[in-house]
């Protein structure tokens, strides 16, 4: 079973944690990550461009000039798709972009994440995340104490924790969340995974 450090919010290590092995000790799968991360992408697209096809162009009802003896080619309207200010042939309509992979490749791709951060030393346990109030020094100050001031960071509590979220939010690179929207893109996104042992036990129970 793979084990980690646990620190506190002053940088101390204050224990050990033995961490579940299906969980944070599989085989990293890359095939599996690229293809979470692009579901997650592909789901995050609006979906909003759009081009008006010849039904919905405005005008363009009469036709322009005579079939014949005119001398230009024949037209049948201003609004043909050939013409300037025309309808658009083809062109992009609102869409649904997002689709869901199978639920074992998903949880497959987020033990893959979490063990590959793991593997790279780059997995943090917190004992415990606690702020008294909103206060953005507070945490750069549990930040710098665990030598993360420059890096980039996802705290994750077992809770949703409005103090943690409001001091963390203004915070360059810094990113705060519940174990409950933990995903793939954010953990392979940050450099640093910063995680409470609530939270850890939290995500072993969905997972393992």
């Amino acid at each position: 079973m793979p084990k980690v450090a646990v620190y506190n919010t002053q940088g101390q290590q204050v224990g050990e944690m033995e961490l579940d092995e299906r969980v944070f000790g599989a085989e990293v799968n890359e095939a599996v990550l690229f293809d979470a991360v692009v579901m997650q992408l592909a789901s995050e697209r609006r979906g909003t461009a759009s081009t008006k096809g010849w039904a919905e162009v405005r005008g363009g009802g009469r036709k322009p000039w005579r079939q014949k003896g005119t001398g230009r080619a024949r037209a049948g309207s201003i609004r043909s798709p050939l013409w300037r200010g025309g309808a658009v042939i083809f062109g992009p309509r609102p869409r649904d972009y997002s689709y869901k992979l199978p639920k074992k490749v998903r949880r497959l791709a987020m033990r893959s994440a979490l063990s590959a951060k793991v593997k790279e030393g780059n997995m943090i346990v917190l004992e415990d995340l606690k702020l008294p109030r909103p206060r953005t020094k507070d945490m750069l100050g549990i930040l710098k104490a665990l030598k993360l001031e420059d890096r980039k960071a996802l705290v994750v509590t077992a809770e949703p924790d409005r103090n943690v979220e409001l001091s963390a939010r203004n915070i360059p690179g810094v990113t705060p969340m519940a174990s409950r929207g933990l995903n793939v893109y954010d953990i392979l996104a940050h450099e640093k995974l910063v995680i409470t042992r609530e939270a850890v036990e939290r995500v072993q129970e969905v997972l393992a």
